[in-house]
């Protein structure tokens, strides 16, 4: 029999029945934990909450604002988020470091000053407001200021605990001299915003090569369609990062198909209201009529919301819904996760599946309104006219194929 899990020596086991190890075991912080908890602020753990607003903030020494830490259910080890509050006529402390960091502006208006080391006369500077997006270019030394009285919001997601959790030294991550010049260019337009689009060259999806989007909230989107009729997205590709992000949109009296994947990407509310099911793939395509509604999670949301399409480390079904007069526009953040190229695993050349946009019948894992449980239409259909709002799903989507 192994040990129970207070073993405080080791002895090898004897005979053929025997088995080393503990069994079981309760997992210990990695180096990201042990960080976040050194930096005395909250740490927010769940599938998600309705605004980021809601959550407390307390002041963060090492960046000069009040700030919490985000790790909802799901993204551990794979990519961090955290929510920092720049105080009024006032900046964040200056930094750099070797991961990725992606903003979104909650609520403010300012300037970010961005330069490389040995280059402090030479500051490049551009200017945000709410609803801007921008990506800090790896490795630079960068400084958020406040352009107003009243305090600025911003949510960050970051490649933070992959580089922590690998490289366990802080100094290396804090204080690396190495500049990465092919991230950082210097060139005077790095921060102008780019509105050419250009095909995605992984999967042929619309993508947007820039390093800011003034806002995010009313950014042109093309006609995606693939998660829903009339669903409008666009990929940005910023300051060379592995992080892997996009904006869509659903439109007025549209809800998404169910699909299913791993862990890793959380959603954020920009513009609209509305609410997420997630349930795991286990308890099939239709939960409700099978008994299993106490398995599916619901988290309704308004900007700024999040949740965690797959929070526990599995496959995952999860279905979004506009329910608001006004489109529903959201944000997936992956982290260093990328569909088609390193979530799904492979070798190169090897042919792979955009399995979320296919329907199950056809090989992928989205569940066609046809088949899908009756109580998500019947469900959402009560929370739309509690809204105001009227159906423009076509009847023929739910007509058996």
């Amino acid at each position: 029999m192994p040990h129970d899990n207070t073993q405080t020596h080791w002895h090898e086991v004897s005979g053929d029945s025997q088995k080393a190890g503990l069994g079981t075991f309760v997992r210990p912080p990695m180096p990201y934990d042990r960080w976040m908890m050194e930096q005395e602020i909250p740490i927010f753990r769940d599938i998600g909450i309705s605004k980021v607003q809601n959550l407390p903030l307390k002041p963060w020494k090492r960046m000069g604002g009040r700030g919490s830490f985000i790790q909802l259910y799901g993204t551990e080890s794979m990519w961090g988020m955290y929510l920092v509050e720049v105080p009024g006529a006032g900046a964040l402390n200056a930094e750099k470091h070797t991961y990725e960091e992606i903003f979104l502006v909650i609520e403010g208006r300012g300037t970010t000053e961005v330069w490389a080391d040995g280059q402090e006369g030479r500051k490049h500077v551009f200017e945000w407001q709410k609803g801007s997006m921008f990506s800090i270019p790896l490795n630079t030394n960068h400084r958020i200021v406040n352009a107003t009285s009243s305090p600025a919001l911003m949510l960050a997601g970051t490649t933070a605990p992959n580089v922590i959790n690998l490289f366990d030294n802080l100094g290396f991550v804090f204080d690396c001299p190495f500049q990465f010049q092919d991230r950082f260019s210097g060139g005077s337009d790095f921060f102008k915003p780019k509105d050419d689009v250009e095909p995605d060259p992984v999967r042929g999806l619309a993508m947007r090569k820039t390093n800011l989007i003034v806002d995010v909230m009313n950014t042109d989107l093309p006609l995606d369609n693939r998660r829903s009729p009339g669903f409008r997205r666009i990929e940005p590709s910023m300051t060379g990062n592995k992080f892997y992000l996009w904006i869509g949109e659903h439109q007025t009296g549209r809800y998404s198909k169910a699909h299913g994947h791993g862990s890793g990407p959380v959603l954020i509310c920009l513009k609209g209201k509305g609410y997420t099911h997630t349930w795991p793939a286990q308890y099939g395509i239709r939960p409700w009529e099978a008994g299993h509604a106490d398995k599916v999670r619901r988290v309704d949301y308004e900007p700024v919301g999040i949740v965690t399409a797959a929070p526990m480390s599995a496959d995952w079904y999860h279905q979004h819904f506009a329910v608001s007069a006004e489109p529903l526009r959201l944000s997936a953040w992956y982290g260093p996760r990328k569909p088609g190229l390193n979530m799904d695993g492979g070798a190169p050349g090897q042919k792979s599946v955009d399995f979320g946009a296919i329907d199950i019948r056809d090989g992928g894992t989205a569940i066609p309104y046809d088949e899908e449980d009756p109580a998500v239409r019947r469900d959402w259909e009560a929370a739309i006219a509690a809204n105001g709002v009227k159906s423009r799903m076509d009847p023929k989507l739910f007509e058996p194929r």
